[in-house]
């Protein structure tokens, strides 16, 4: 059994960021559980899978696999034996993952393989209910937030960085509405684990919050 680290938090709080420089300090693998649902996102779509249906995605799910790998320190999605990291990052792969991540099936399934992973390595896993429920008995759990003006803001500058038009308003409105679905979802909503450390990182950055979970990692190993 591996040591675990389960970072869980809203949408835009820096998890995959922070969890990242935090697997590479301690020589960790991240496991990118939103990659992963993506990629299960772009299997429906390229099965044809209608995912407005429940028993058609679970009766699709035993035909997909989702692998992770690291090549030269960055993490490659594989689905059924194909690269895909390119592919999930295309808005499409996302909105097909949040249709389908509601499901119970397909919820179980992924959490099998999140678990499988984290029994035989090391791991850094960030995502919504991975405290709660995918890896609860991890010996250091961190619930990493901001508040949604900091959210927006840090989502705003990326977008304008990549010459992207974006309205600060807007992008506050929708984290606001992602968070009230992701806390009120009925499967593995988002929120805290009872023995998670609770980290705002509204004043911090990415770095000063990696630091922080790494001091606290090494006080738990």
């Amino acid at each position: 059994m591996g040591f675990q680290i389960a970072i869980d938090g809203p949408a835009g709080a820096g998890k995959s960021t922070v969890a990242k420089m935090v697997a590479s300090r301690l020589g960790f693998i991240y496991v990118d559980t939103g990659a992963m649902y993506r990629a299960m996102g772009l299997y429906f779509l390229d099965s044809g899978v209608d995912v407005d249906s429940e028993e058609a995605v679970n009766a699709s799910l035993n035909g997909a696999h989702v692998a992770l790998t690291m090549q030269d320190g960055v993490q490659h999605v594989w689905l059924n034996g194909r690269d895909v990291s390119d592919r999930i990052r295309e808005e499409k792969a996302g909105m097909m993952a949040s249709k389908t991540s509601r499901y119970p099936e397909n919820r179980k399934k992924m959490t099998a393989m999140q678990r499988d992973i984290a029994r035989a390595n090391d791991v850094v896993m960030d995502g919504r209910d991975i405290g709660t429920v995918v890896l609860p008995d991890a010996p250091l759990k961190i619930f990493l937030t901001a508040s949604v003006r900091t959210r927006a803001e840090r989502r705003y500058r990326e977008l304008i960085g990549r010459g992207e038009q974006a309205d600060l308003e807007e992008i506050s409105r929708d984290i606001e509405a992602r968070d009230f679905a992701d806390m009120h979802r009925k499967t593995a909503p988002l929120k805290q684990a009872e023995d998670a450390f609770y980290l705002d990182t509204s004043n911090m950055t990415a770095r000063e919050a990696a630091e922080k979970i790494i001091l606290l990692a090494r006080s738990r190993r």
